[in-house]
């Protein structure tokens, strides 16, 4: 069996019809039933059931009553004898349910006195075949197959041959533990597919929570890497006509205007991203924005500069950026653009080279430098998220992505993503 922490519910169209199905199938179907430790009840189905199997019981009883008279050399008092054990027996069948394995064995030494309590000795079998693994089924009927020669060599049948008789018997007997065990398997099986029913809705919602774990997870990484880019232009304006309050009219308005525009697209992304979360969407999701390509990265330099920085495109040696796959040139694009955003932040002021070259089959090479700050310039304390999470973004790509201090004390980002041929 399965065994979860979530309990597993009785299916809707047993609820309403427990009656049909036997109470141990009712048991181990219901949570809160196998969970309180209590004996389970009978169903309507069981009493039905187990009246008609102390029927037959007293049915065939009455039936070997019946032949006592003629048995040869039995005296009143053995077949009184006989017929109050059966009946004991017969009555013994109520208890079937409880204890199966006692029964049957109780009535294994009962049937070598009394031959009125075969047909209850055949309902102990058929229930624990039913209720029991085939170990006790193998013990017990081999033994109840056994004594069958020496019942009736003890107690002869007045109707049919020696022969017969043993043959018949021992028939119905493997008949009878045929018949129980086919139906315990099929009452596994029954639990076995709602084993298997639960297991795969149990991997289908851990695979949902995965899957809506890690589309959260790209988004905080995307809300971090275009929040980090806006709000690092707000940082370095704001800091410009903070320090430089005696600037040009023209400074102040350009500056003033990068403020603006900066704050309004940081507003837009996080409006966007927001929308997504609430929606439970990835950031690819049909209707969102555009995602960046490598076809960006110009208009990234670009807009780097109109913000003041200094930087410069080298070796940008790739003929047909629209060529990329979408994944490979986002990531470029979002490495380039943390590249940027760390070069302003701790190196402000310095000039910072892109290199970027790559060809179908050789994959796609990407650096981002900078020298070392001005000594002025105080240290700005970073977390390193950023870098971890490009790293990752490469990683899942295919690719690998390094970062460090460069000889003469400045920093380099470069990452090699793969490019395969189209």
């Amino acid at each position: 069996m399965v065994s979860t922490d979530e309990p597993i519910r009785v299916p809707q169209g047993l609820a309403g019809r427990r009656w049909l199905f036997p109470s141990a199938l009712v048991h181990e179907l219901d949570p809160d039933a196998r969970t309180s430790g209590r004996r389970p009840r009978r169903t309507a189905r069981d009493w039905v059931v187990d009246f008609s199997c102390f029927l037959l019981a007293v049915v065939v009883g009455l039936a070997a009553a019946h032949s006592l008279p003629d048995e040869p050399g039995l005296s009143r008092p053995l077949a009184v004898l006989d017929q109050m054990l059966g009946g004991l027996a017969c009555a013994a069948v109520w208890l079937r349910r409880r204890c199966p394995v006692g029964l049957a064995v109780a009535l294994l030494p009962v049937g070598l006195l009394s031959i009125t309590s075969g047909g209850a000795a055949m309902v102990a079998l058929f229930t624990l075949a039913v209720h029991r693994p085939f170990r006790y089924v193998a013990w017990l009927g081999g033994v109840y197959l056994a004594l069958v020669p020496l019942l009736y060599w003890l107690r002869p049948y007045p109707h049919l041959s020696y022969a017969a008789v043993v043959v018949f018997t021992a028939l119905l007997t493997v008949s009878i533990i045929g018949w129980g065990m086919f139906v315990r398997s099929q009452r596994m099986l029954m639990l076995s597919l709602r084993d298997r029913a639960h297991r795969a809705e149990t991997e289908a919602r851990l695979r949902a929570e995965q899957a809506q774990r890690l589309a959260r997870e790209a988004i905080a990484r995307e809300m971090h890497d275009v929040l980090a880019h806006r709000l690092t232009l707000l940082s370095v304006h704001a800091g410009a006509l903070e320090f430089r309050p005696d600037a040009p009219r023209e400074e102040i308005v350009r500056a003033a205007g990068v403020i603006r525009e900066s704050a309004h697209e940081a507003l837009q992304d996080l409006r966007e991203i927001i929308g997504v979360l609430r929606a439970n969407e990835s950031d690819d999701a049909e209707g969102g924005r555009p995602q960046p390509t490598l076809a960006a990265v110009d208009a990234l330099v670009a807009e780097s500069r109109e913000a003041g920085m200094k930087v410069t495109l080298l070796d940008h040696r790739v003929a047909d950026p629209t060529a990329v796959p979408a994944s490979v040139g986002r990531t470029a694009y979002r490495i380039a653009q943390e590249g940027l955003t760390n070069a302003r932040k701790h190196a402000p002021g310095t000039e910072v080279t892109v290199r970027l070259t790559g060809a179908s089959g050789d994959g796609l090479t990407l650096t981002v430098t900078n020298p070392a700050p001005p000594s002025e310039v105080p240290p700005v304390p970073g977390s390193g998220q950023g870098l971890i999470g490009l790293t990752e973004r490469a990683i899942l790509t295919g690719g690998r992505l390094e970062h460090g201090t460069t000889a003469d004390g400045g920093f380099e980002v470069r990452a090699w993503l793969p490019w395969g041929e189209s």
